[in-house]
């Protein structure tokens, strides 16, 4: 009953996203789902990328705000996922991801012109939710995979879907993810990780988690990022 925002997010809390949902009210969820690029491709330039599109305006009522907010009853790809999280690793502002950054032909080369951010979310947002996904890294139930030099370095968060089986979800089958960026406050890189029914443990925490960490401390070294301690 006295959970905060912080706590919220470090123990993926079903009932604090409702509450989160709720003082939203649908209209707005859905403007942040559209302004997150939830619901449409997000534009990489790359052939045969796919958005499920968000349910129709008229088509939410309160369950499907619920279930929407801890992130059910809404398709997301692996890239989708990736650009939301980059807002928030960007100081709450938005960019199309891209594969191509100069096209050359013999003498000939031209630079990628790339449209610019759009403001998602204050700076101020951006930061105080980067600080509760550092707190969700190190205090929660993967804090013993995080790599020791680099605590508080990591900003991350778990997702453990239910998959969706003709029509209805499964509840015995899990997609296990751990997206997050880093470093934290100046990042170099967003990353996703995700397991298709993860053998061991259905939780996110015991599997997709501690694999992004083990990786993450790898890229960090590689990129010569000095220790956090």
């Amino acid at each position: 009953a006295n959970a905060t925002m912080k706590d919220v997010i470090q123990h993926s809390d079903n009932v604090g996203m409702v509450f989160v949902g709720s003082k939203l009210g649908t209209s707005r969820l859905i403007d942040y789902f559209e302004k997150f690029g939830f619901g449409k491709p997000t534009g990489i330039d790359l052939q045969g990328e796919h958005g499920a599109p968000l349910r129709k305006r008229n088509e939410w009522g309160e369950v499907e705000r619920d279930t929407a907010s801890f992130g059910q009853g809404i398709a997301v790809t692996a890239l989708q996922m990736l650009n939301a999280v980059s807002v928030i690793a960007n100081n709450g502002v938005s960019v199309t991801p891209h594969v191509v950054r100069q096209i050359k032909l013999g003498d000939w080369q031209k630079d990628k012109e790339f449209p610019p951010g759009k403001r998602v979310v204050s700076e101020a947002a951006a930061d105080e939710i980067t600080d509760m996904m550092v707190n969700a890294v190190d205090n929660g139930e993967a804090k013993w995979a995080v790599p020791k030099d680099y605590k508080g370095a990591f900003a991350g968060k778990t997702g453990t879907a239910q998959i969706a089986v003709e029509g209805s979800y499964d509840e015995k089958k899990t997609n296990a993810s751990f997206v997050g960026f880093a470093p934290a406050h100046a990042p170099q890189f967003v990353m996703l990780v995700t397991m298709k029914e993860p053998k061991s443990s259905p939780l996110a925490a015991e599997t997709a988690a501690p694999l992004w960490l083990q990786i993450a401390g790898d890229v960090m070294r590689y990129l010569g990022v000095p220790p956090t301690k």
